[in-house]
C-alpha cells in the first residue's frame, strides 16, 4: 500500500457500535485526513498501518458515533448559563425571587435582570401580581422572568414601560397581556405578547461569541458532534459562521432560518432567507432550512389540541367556546402556502407543533405541498410532536415527514405537573408516542429543546428515559406512557443516523464507515451491557471530531 494511503491514526482493541447496518460491530478504526479510511477487526486495521501511523489502544472501551441533537437552541442555552439569572427547573418561588433580589444588588441600576424559570403551578402561589412583586424586589431594574417553556414571561413596570405595553395595548394575535381588575397590565405576558420585551433584551456580539465557545465545549463533553439550531436569526448565523471561520466550530450545524414566529410581527421575506442561505453557508454550517410556528404550548393554553383543555384551566376559560383552529398561529391555508413556497425554494421546513391539531395541520400542509410541487426530496419536520392523533401516525411515513421528538417529556419532569393541570393525567400519559410512531413507519429524530422546557442538554438522560419512560434518576415519581418505551437498538438511530440524515449530512456523519467523517466518542461504559438507568450516568471520556480529539475528559 502506498504510504499516502495509509492511516494517520488507528484505534484498536475497542467495542465499536458503528451504526452501519451492514457491519454493526467492529473493534478497530483507521483514520486519514479526518475521514474514516477503514473499520474492521484489529488484524485488518493493523495490517494497513504504516511507520508513521499513530496507534491508540482503546482498552476494550465502548465507542460509537458522535451524537446529534436535532433541536437545541444552543446560543440561547449558552447565554442562559453564562449571563442570565437562572435558578433551575426545580426551584421554588422563594428561590426564584431571592435570586432576583441578589442580582439586583450586584447589577448597576437600569440594567436588565433576565432569567427564570417559573412553572405553571407557581401562578396559583403568587400572593399578588407578578408586576407588583417584581416592582418591590427590583425597583431599579427592568425584570423579565421566563417560564419553564420559555414561551411566557413575568415582568415589572420598568420592563413594561421599555416595551411600550400599557393599559391601551391590545392583545396581539397568538398572545395575551394579563391585566388586573382595573385593566392595567399585571406583568404576566404570554406568547406573542412577550415580543416587545424580547426585542428590548439586546444580545451583544461578545455574548454570542462567548456562548458559541461555551456550547462547543459543553456539547463535546456530552458526546455531541452535531446539532440543529431550530430558530436561527441573522445574529445567530453571524456567531456560528464567525466561529467556523476562526476554526473554532468543531461541530456540524444546521440552522433553521426563522420565516415566522409568535415573537415577530412580520414574516421574514423569502428573498432574505435565500440571501442568508448563500451568505452564511460554511463547511460546518448549513442554512438551507426554515422554521414555522403552528401553535404555542399547553401550560399557557396556546397549543392547538383537537379536544378542549380541562375546565378551570385558566380564569375565564370556557371549554364550550374552545376553538382549536383559532389557536393556530397561522391558518391552515397559510401553512400549506408556506410549506409549498419554502419547498420550491429548497428549504426543509421544521414546524413547531405541540397540540395534535397543530401536528395535523402541519401534515396537511406537507400533503398540500406534495400535491403542488411533486416529490422534491425534502423531508419536512414536525418539531416536538408530543401529541399525535392515532389517525395521523401513518401519515408521517406516507408523506416522507420527520417526527422530531423534543423536549424530554417522555418521562416525568418539571413540566408534567403543568400538563396534568390543563390536559389531565390521561392525555398527559399520551405524551410522545415514540413507539407508536416507530411502528407506523415514521422516521424519528431526537431533540432536547434546550433550554426550553429542558433543564439540560444532556442526551444520555434522554436516551435512558426513552427506554424507561420514567425519570432515570428518580427526580420525579411515576412514568409517562410506559407502553411507548423502546429498546436501545431502536433508540440509537434517533441520536445518530436519523439525525445526520435530517441535517443533510448522512454522507458525512452519523455512522462509522469508510469515507465518513471521523466523528466518534469513547464512553466510560458499554451501554449495551448495563441497566437502562445506568445509561443516564454515562460519561464521555473522549470526543473525536473529524479525526481530532476535541474532548479528553
Amino acid at each position: 500500500m502506498s504510504e499516502t494511503l495509509r492511516p494517520d491514526r488507528i484505534w484498536v482493541n475497542g467495542r465499536i457500535r458503528t451504526m452501519d447496518v451492514a457491519h454493526p460491530w467492529a473493534s478497530a478504526i483507521a483514520v486519514r485526513g479526518g475521514r474514516i479510511l477503514a473499520v474492521g477487526d484489529d488484524a485488518s486495521i493493523e495490517a494497513i498501518a504504516g511507520p508513521g501511523t499513530r496507534r491508540v489502544d482503546l482498552g476494550g472501551r465502548f465507542v460509537m458515533p458522535g451524537l446529534i441533537d436535532s433541536h437545541t437552541h444552543a446560543l440561547w442555552g449558552g447565554r442562559r448559563d453564562l449571563f442570565e439569572c437562572f435558578v433551575g427547573y426545580g426551584a421554588t418561588l422563594d428561590q426564584l425571587f431571592s435570586a432576583v433580589v441578589e442580582r439586583a444588588r450586584t447589577l448597576p441600576h437600569g440594567e436588565w435582570i433576565d432569567g427564570g424559570p417559573w412553572r405553571l403551578e407557581h401562578v396559583a402561589q403568587l400572593p399578588e401580581s407578578p408586576r407588583a412583586i417584581l416592582d418591590r424586589i427590583a425597583p431599579d431594574h427592568p425584570v423579565a422572568l421566563r417560564d419553564a417553556t420559555q414561551h411566557n414571561m413575568w415582568v415589572n413596570s420598568r420592563a413594561l414601560a421599555i416595551a411600550g405595553i400599557s393599559r391601551d395595548s391590545v392583545d396581539p394575535h397568538g398572545g395575551h397581556i394579563g391585566r388586573d381588575a382595573n385593566g392595567e397590565p399585571n406583568g404576566a405576558l404570554s406568547e406573542a405578547a412577550t415580543a416587545p420585551v424580547r426585542t428590548a433584551l439586546v444580545v451583544t456580539e461578545r455574548q454570542n461569541r462567548e456562548a458559541v465557545a461555551y456550547v462547543t465545549k459543553t456539547f463535546h463533553a456530552l458526546g455531541l458532534t452535531g446539532f440543529k439550531e431550530p430558530m436561527a436569526i441573522e445574529s445567530d448565523l453571524v456567531a456560528y459562521c464567525g466561529a467556523d471561520d476562526a476554526g473554532a466550530l468543531k461541530l456540524h450545524v444546521a440552522c433553521h432560518l426563522v420565516r415566522q414566529s409568535p415573537i415577530a410581527a412580520d414574516f421574514v421575506p423569502y428573498e432574505t432567507l435565500v440571501e442568508w442561505r448563500e451568505k452564511y453557508a460554511r463547511p460546518h454550517v448549513r442554512c438551507d432550512y426554515a422554521k414555522l410556528f403552528l401553535d404555542g404550548v399547553a401550560p399557557s393554553l396556546t397549543a392547538s389540541f383537537l379536544d378542549p383543555y380541562l375546565p378551570g384551566s385558566a380564569p375565564g376559560y370556557d371549554p364550550a367556546r374552545y376553538d382549536a383552529d383559532a389557536l393556530l398561529q397561522i391558518s391552515s391555508e397559510t401553512i400549506a402556502d408556506e410549506i409549498a413556497a419554502l419547498d420550491r425554494l429548497g428549504f426543509t421546513v421544521k414546524m413547531h407543533a405541540v397540540g395534535d391539531r397543530a401536528v395535523r395541520a402541519g401534515l396537511d400542509g406537507i400533503e398540500a405541498a406534495r400535491r403542488r410541487n411533486g416529490a422534491t426530496g425534502l423531508r419536512h419536520e414536525i418539531a416536538h410532536t408530543p401529541f399525535v392523533h392515532a389517525d395521523d401516525l401513518p401519515r408521517f411515513r406516507e408523506l416522507g415527514a420527520v417526527a422530531e421528538v423534543s423536549p424530554k417529556l417522555w418521562f416525568p419532569n418539571a413540566i408534567t405537573a403543568g400538563q396534568n393541570l390543563v390536559l389531565g393525567p390521561e392525555r398527559t400519559q399520551r405524551c410522545h408516542p415514540i413507539r407508536s410512531l416507530m411502528q407506523a413507519g415514521a422516521d424519528l429524530v431526537y431533540g432536547s429543546d434546550w433550554p426550553a422546557a429542558a433543564p439540560d442538554v444532556d442526551p444520555w438522560i434522554g436516551l435512558s428515559g426513552m427506554l424507561l419512560r420514567r425519570h432515570p434518576k428518580n427526580a420525579y415519581p411515576g412514568s409517562v406512557g410506559p407502553k411507548e418505551a423502546i429498546t436501545l437498538d431502536e433508540a440509537l438511530p434517533l441520536f445518530t443516523t436519523n439525525g445526520a440524515r435530517a441535517m443533510g449530512r448522512a454522507d458525512a456523519t452519523g455512522a462509522l464507515r469508510t469515507g465518513l467523517s471521523a466523528d466518534f466518542i469513547v464512553l466510560d461504559r458499554d451501554i449495551f451491557s448495563i441497566a437502562p438507568e445506568a445509561i443516564a450516568e454515562t460519561r464521555v471520556e473522549k470526543t473525536v471530531f473529524e479525526g481530532e480529539t476535541v474532548h479528553d475528559g
